[in-house]
């Protein structure tokens, strides 16, 4: 319980930077351009393992290493969500974007400690179960603040979203409090150079340096077309003709379903299948998925084929995050957990929020169809990868870390 209820502490403040403060925008009659361009503001998931080695070494007092972050960070996130109910995105975009930057920072921290708490409380023959657990909540977070906000923004000016949502982020304090610090035989690192350096020195001779790089190209491109879509689908379907109210009540219903399910169901595979091959099967599916918004690009406002694309795109995000989690963190050591997590995270998060700021761009100049082929094409690297170190028949990633190093 503990896990599903931090991962939904962990997804909360993602679409407040990206999709749910582009569908403000978008209604302020902000650029499609500009608006493309502020998945820049979302810089610090990409840069986290700059500051995760402070997480590692330091432990704040009386909550433990793990518990005490995630406690310091969500409480500094609700601030930073309740600050932007005085934001004018009309009047002053800079300010909204310094304001956007910081929630991003501080959910990049929280996200360094609960990564980090996941891994060390979980056993190798849990994983699979943890990681779909934690993308449950967060996949149910991200429809609640995709969903819900849009529903309540039909009904509450901006600001008052906002403060709703600081208010669900304060909630999660509680759940910090309440959560069990990991037991863990693992000693922090004794230095913060120890913190900094041994992390990556682990890692790479835990896989070996070519395999190790193939690992990290692969991370940050496995997601790039599923994140060109996310990036530009609010925009998208407010264009189509579609209401808040018309997205944020499939989201939130038969979308939410298709979420749990597709997250239960991958899993459960994940169990089945193994690390390796999920990643081939989840990875395929996800790419995939982008074809119902292809086909209600070509559609127009069309409510039967909108229902296909939102449903379509929850169950394979459900997929395909759920073998990807696990995949990560079977790469982790318990003892550099919160660094190395954050490395392998942070570069994920590059396709998702730097290599996707052309796509306002790039759609008004091809338009909505090509746009949307263009990511199926977009899908295809990181796929192409997975043979170099993932076989389908190969065992999974390498756990355990070389005694000899550590």
């Amino acid at each position: 319980m503990a896990l599903l209820l931090l991962g939904f502490a962990s997804g909360l403040p993602l679409f407040l930077t990206s999709r749910t403060l582009q569908a403000w925008m978008t209604t302020e009659n902000v650029d499609l351009g500009v608006i493309g361009l502020f998945s820049l503001v979302a810089l610090p998931y990409s840069l986290k393992f700059l500051w995760s080695p402070l997480l590692d070494r330091f432990v704040p007092p009386g909550l433990g290493r793990r518990r005490g972050w995630l406690v310091i960070t969500q409480g500094l996130l609700v601030g930073a969500i309740a600050l932007m109910a005085i934001q004018n995105p009309q009047q002053a975009l800079g300010l909204l974007a310094i304001n956007a930057f910081f929630i991003a920072f501080f959910s990049a921290s929280q996200d360094i400690a609960f990564d980090a708490y996941r891994t060390d409380v979980l056993e190798e023959r849990e994983m699979g179960a943890g990681a779909a657990l934690t993308v449950l909540g967060y996949r149910i977070a991200l429809l609640v603040t995709g969903a819900a906000a849009l529903i309540l923004a039909d009904r509450l000016s901006w600001p008052l979203v906002y403060l709703c949502m600081a208010g669900l982020m304060a909630l999660s304090i509680i759940v910090s409090l309440w959560a069990p610090e990991p037991a863990t035989q693992e000693q922090p690192p004794a230095t913060l150079s120890e913190a900094v350096i041994m992390p990556f020195a682990e890692f790479f001779q835990r896989s070996g340096l070519r395999r190790g790089l193939l690992i990290l190209v692969f991370i940050t491109l496995y997601r790039y077309g599923d994140g060109l879509v996310q990036n530009m689908a609010t925009p998208f379907l407010l264009q189509v003709g579609f209401s808040q109210t018309d997205i944020g009540t499939i989201q939130g219903g038969m979308g939410l379903l298709a979420t749990i399910v597709g997250t239960l169901v991958g899993g459960a595979w994940l169990s089945q299948l193994g690390i390796n091959r999920s990643l081939w099967v989840f990875g395929g599916l996800q790419a995939l998925s982008n074809v119902a918004y292809l086909l209600l690009a070509n559609s127009g406002q069309n409510y039967p084929v909108l229902v296909l694309a939102i449903n379509v795109e929850n169950f394979c995000g459900g997929l395909g995050t759920a073998g990807f989690v696990a995949f990560l963190m079977s790469l982790c050591s318990t003892r550099f957990s919160a660094t190395q997590f954050a490395l392998l995270s942070s570069l994920m998060a590059v396709s998702r929020d730097i290599l996707v700021a052309p796509a306002g761009k790039l759609a008004a100049q091809t338009g909505w169809p090509l746009f949307f082929f263009l990511t199926l094409i977009a899908a295809l690297p990181g796929l192409a990868l997975l043979p170099f170190f993932a076989p389908w028949n190969g065992s999974s990633p390498p756990t355990n870390p070389d005694p000899e190093i550590l």
